[in-house]
């Protein structure tokens, strides 16, 4: 499976943004299951950001999500996610 969230930041708030979703990323890294990751931003809307990643299931996936770490690291990084859906089941 893999998970996309999108980040919507002011031209400002994107330094600290891609500062920190860094550190979230090397922490879910760490993470069982985890198979691969990337941060981008947008080429055509500055402050728009995505965080790409690729688990083994669905369970590494919120098992990563609920570990402390990964959520006080995380915090400043939700604040600016799209509420939108963002996990995906591959055939």
């Amino acid at each position: 499976m893999f998970a996309v969230t999108r980040f919507r930041a002011t031209e400002a708030d994107v330094p600290g943004l891609l500062a920190d979703a860094t550190t979230l990323l090397g922490l879910l890294r760490q993470r069982p299951g985890f198979r691969d990751g990337q941060l981008g931003r947008s080429t055509d809307e500055p402050g728009l950001l995505a965080l790409w990643t690729a688990w083994d299931g669905v369970g590494a996936y919120r098992r990563a999500l609920s570990a402390s770490e990964v959520k006080i690291a995380g915090a400043p990084v939700w604040l600016h996610a799209v509420d939108e859906p963002g996990a995906y089941l591959t055939d």
